[in-house]
C-alpha cells in the first residue's frame, strides 16, 4: 500500500508541474509584443500658397527655392491688386492652405489716379484676411536689383529694371530676358544666392538688408506712394528659414548689423 501511495504521489506532482508549465507558457505568450504594430501616422505637411500676379517671373523665382519642410506653390495667372487677392481666396476654398502670401507689383500708371486706390486696397484686403504681402513699387525686377545694388529707395521707372539687372549679370554669365518669357533662369537664380565678391554674405541677404532698410523708414500708411521698395523680402526670409530650426535662425536684424 505504501508503495502504491508512493507512485500516486509521484504521478500527482508531475500533474501538477506539467499544468505549471503549461501555465507559464500561456503567461508568456500574453506578454510577447503583437506583431501587428500600428502604422506610423504620418504628419501632414504645412502647405504654403505663393499666389502672383506674374505667370512666369515670380513663380520661376520661389520655384527654386528648395524648401525640404514645406510644400510652397508658387502660382500666378495674370490677376493683379484686388483680383489677384480674390484669386487667392478662391483658391483656398478648394484647397486647404497653412499661409497665404500675395505677391503683386504697384503698376503706377500716371494718367490713372485708380491705380493708387488699388494698390492700398489689395494691401488691406489681403492684411484683413490674414494673408502676406510681398509687394514692389515698381515692380518685382526692384526686388532683384537690390541684389546688386545699393539703391536707396525714391523713383526709378519700372523700364530701367531690366537694364541694370543685365549691366550686373551679363558679365557673370546669365541673361534676364525681361521683355521676353521673363523668367528667372537657374543661372540666374544661383548668382542671387551666390556670395558676393569681397565679403562673406550672399547677395540675398545682402538684399533683404537693403530692402528691409528702405521698408523700415516708410509710414505704410499709403503704400502707393511709397516708391521705391519693396516686402518681398519678408517671404524671402520665411523660405531661407522654413529648414532651419527655430533656435538656430539668424534675425535679420543680426545679419544687416
Amino acid at each position: 500500500m505504501k508503495m502504491k501511495d508512493k507512485r500516486a504521489e509521484q504521478r500527482e506532482k508531475r500533474k501538477e508541474h506539467l499544468e505549471r508549465l503549461k501555465a507559464s507558457k500561456k503567461d508568456n505568450r500574453r506578454k510577447e509584443p503583437s506583431l501587428n504594430r500600428k502604422r506610423a501616422t504620418l504628419i501632414p505637411r504645412k502647405v504654403i500658397l505663393i499666389a502672383c500676379e506674374g505667370k512666369n517671373t515670380e513663380p520661376s523665382y520661389f520655384r527654386q527655392f528648395k524648401v525640404k519642410s514645406v510644400d510652397i506653390e508658387p502660382i500666378g495667372d495674370g490677376y493683379s491688386h484686388l483680383s489677384l487677392v480674390d484669386w487667392a481666396t478662391k483658391k483656398a476654398s478648394h484647397k486647404k492652405y497653412d499661409e497665404i502670401w500675395v505677391v503683386f507689383d504697384a503698376d503706377p500708371k500716371p494718367d490713372d489716379a485708380t491705380w493708387k486706390q488699388n494698390f492700398n486696397n489689395a494691401v488691406w484686403k489681403a492684411q484683413g484676411l490674414n494673408y502676406k504681402v510681398g509687394y514692389s513699387h515698381q515692380a518685382f525686377e526692384y526686388w532683384l536689383l537690390l541684389h546688386f545694388e545699393a539703391h536707396q529707395g525714391g523713383s526709378m521707372p519700372r523700364t530701367d529694371y531690366d537694364a541694370k539687372i543685365n549691366s550686373y549679370i551679363n558679365p557673370l554669365g546669365a541673361t534676364y530676358e525681361g521683355k521676353g518669357d521673363k523668367k528667372v533662369t537657374k543661372d540666374f537664380f544661383d548668382l542671387l544666392m551666390g556670395i558676393e565678391p569681397g565679403t562673406v554674405k550672399r547677395r540675398v541677404e545682402i538684399a533683404m538688408c537693403r530692402a528691409k532698410a528702405i521698408f523700415d523708414r516708410l509710414p505704410h500708411t499709403n503704400f502707393a506712394d511709397e516708391e521705391s521698395s519693396t516686402s518681398v523680402f519678408l517671404l524671402v526670409k520665411e523660405l531661407l528659414d522654413m529648414d532651419i530650426p527655430k533656435s538656430k535662425r539668424i534675425p535679420l536684424e543680426v545679419i544687416c548689423k
